[in-house]
């Protein structure tokens, strides 16, 4: 099972498969590559603030957030700057597609559009911020992304999923360069209490994308829809590119390979039938001359 039951434990060794010294040096590995993964282009400054969140209370498979819970920092990265707006999403990120850059591209388009409402491209305001920074200007959202566990994702869409594991997919998130801030093990259904204690505060906004992959019975998001500041993402090219259609491209793939090895095999066997047959032919002729 490539399931990862609790990531801060595998990450101090206390979990996973071995033994303890085998533990322990793939814990080290593994922490190693969030710290590279969170680093900025350079490689060698900090990048992306890496958190990993718990609930005071006893986790529920569904992922509903019982309470505001407390962070633990993994990687110590770029802090929200003055004037930003904090943004937080959340997902399974599960075989991390153009569906999913997608959606957080757009995310940092509207809130650039409103940013350009309120001037914050102005010359006089980006003149003060570059002042401020040693002549680097920065973007007008904080974007965090919530990561959801292994169990929770399989609570919710069951038979095999996620493909991924936590820190598989962790490592895409921290990798995208509209990401910000990564949350692991973040909760499925953010409640007040959870966006109310979020490590930088109440949000300013929480958005989420179309849904085609995983249907929901009920909104994950009525907390934020009560606070007023959940923000929809319409409509994309690459809304249809998730999990779930990934697999069945696969499984369409394998199947259209079976058939035709299939019939490969059914010819192959006729065609070895047919050169039989004129070898009995060939034969039979040959002795009647005799």
């Amino acid at each position: 099972n490539h399931f990862i039951r609790s990531l801060t434990r595998t990450l101090s060794g206390e979990e996973g498969p071995g033994s303890v010294e085998e533990r322990g040096n793939l814990a080290q590995e593994r922490n190693h590559r969030i710290k590279d993964y969170a680093s900025d282009e350079t490689g060698r400054r900090p990048g992306v603030l890496v958190l990993a969140w718990t609930e005071h209370r006893s986790v529920t498979k569904t992922g509903a957030a019982l309470d505001a819970g407390s962070y633990t920092i993994m990687v110590e990265g770029v802090r929200p700057k003055p004037g930003q707006r904090i943004v937080y999403v959340d997902g399974g990120f599960d075989l991390f597609s153009s569906g999913h850059i997608e959606f957080l591209r757009q995310v940092v388009k509207a809130e650039e559009a409103l940013g350009r409402q309120a001037g914050w491209y102005a010359p006089s305001a980006t003149q003060e911020r570059c002042a401020a920074e040693d002549d680097s200007d920065y973007g007008p959202a904080y974007v965090v992304a919530g990561v959801h566990d292994d169990e929770v994702i399989n609570y919710w869409k069951g038979v095999n999923y996620p493909i991924m594991n936590i820190f598989e997919r962790g490592l895409c998130v921290l990798q995208c360069r509209y990401v910000n801030s990564v949350i692991f093990s973040a909760p499925f259904i953010p409640s007040k209490a959870f966006l109310k204690g979020l490590a930088f505060g109440t949000p300013d906004a929480v958005y989420h994308g179309p849904t085609a992959f995983m249907p929901f019975k009920h909104d994950p998001y009525v907390a934020a829809r009560e606070m007023g500041i959940y923000r929809d993402i319409g409509n994309h090219s690459f809304q249809n590119v998730n999990a779930g259609e990934i697999v069945q491209r696969i499984l369409q793939s394998r199947q259209l390979y079976e058939e035709r090895q299939k019939k490969k095999g059914k010819k192959a066997v006729s065609e070895h039938a047919v050169r039989l047959r004129e070898r009995m032919e060939e034969e039979a002729a040959a002795l009647e001359k005799e």
